[in-house]
């Protein structure tokens, strides 16, 4: 996989949790909402990250990623995280929400009839 390994493993977890949109978490419909809940804590990170690289704790396997680089030497890849990872968490949050809505709206009872 190479250089492209970081991006794959991203998009397969945007296209793994897609089909949750679709079947009503409705995450993408509020793109503010979602915005909210993902932007401070991906800020957080992000200069945790900067600071990490610059003090010299850690850095990236070149291998691995495309050398495409944000401001502070993070790479793309590592952007990408802090965004579609989250995004992926509560597009399964809400999915779980309301499956155990629905579920308590039936009385409790899962898989009987």
């Amino acid at each position: 996989m190479g250089k492209a390994e970081y991006l794959i493993v991203l998009t397969a977890c945007v296209l793994v949790t897609l089909p949750l949109e679709f079947a009503g978490a409705r995450v993408y419909r509020q793109p503010k909402r979602l915005a909210r809940a993902v932007f401070p804590v991906a800020m957080v990170f992000l200069v945790w990250d900067a600071l990490a690289i610059a003090a010299g704790v850690w850095d990236y396997a070149p291998e691995f990623v495309t050398g495409v680089n944000a401001p502070f030497a993070i790479p793309l890849e590592e952007i990408l995280f802090f965004i579609v990872i989250p995004v992926c968490g509560v597009l399964t949050y809400e999915m779980v929400q309301l499956t155990l809505a629905a579920i308590r709206q039936r009385g409790g009872q899962v898989g009987r009839r």
